[in-house]
């Protein structure tokens, strides 16, 4: 796991788009969609080119689409190490709820002083395991319904009215 000091705060930017960015990113997502399928480069203000690989013109493509959107974009390290309270950010969580889910062993933080660290990587893989767990209960609980036969008691019935 890597060292705690590389945190994500200061490793990791976020984009927040004024409406002036949404539109210079929706005219790079564009240009950088026009082509026959070869290889994007940039070129520098002095005149060097540099090609970008596949991988890199797909992360800028991604980027300037959310951005064109509107939409706030942080980019990190993947194998950065994020406070509680920005791993807590990251979940969509408070830090308090945080702290129990690592408390109770299902995401793993390092303490090296005071302070604990959750490496992005093992952010993002418990976000994919809940999410996993979420449907399957979902689909499970569409099952149950289904051979109770809650689906065909409301087939044919108006909507229930609110008050």
């Amino acid at each position: 796991m890597p060292t705690p000091t590389k945190t994500a705060a200061r490793h990791a930017e976020t984009y927040l788009p004024s409406s002036e960015d949404e539109a210079s990113a929706s005219s790079l997502a564009n240009f950088l969609r026009v082509g026959d399928g070869g290889l994007a480069a940039l070129i520098a203000p002095d005149g060097t080119t540099i090609a970008l690989s596949a991988q890199v013109h797909r992360v800028l493509v991604q980027v300037a689409d959310a951005m064109a959107q509107g939409m706030g974009v942080t980019v990190a390290p993947h194998n950065a190490m994020l406070t509680t309270q920005e791993a807590a950010d990251f979940l969509g969580i408070s830090r308090p709820t945080l702290v129990r889910i690592i408390d109770r062993g299902d995401l793993e933080a390092v303490k090296p002083g005071r302070h604990r660290y959750v490496a992005l990587q093992d952010l993002i893989a418990y976000q994919e395991r809940v999410a996993v767990q979420r449907r399957q209960s979902l689909d499970e609980m569409a099952r149950d319904a289904e051979s109770a036969g809650l689906y065909d008691l409301l087939d044919g019935q108006p909507p229930l009215k609110r008050h």
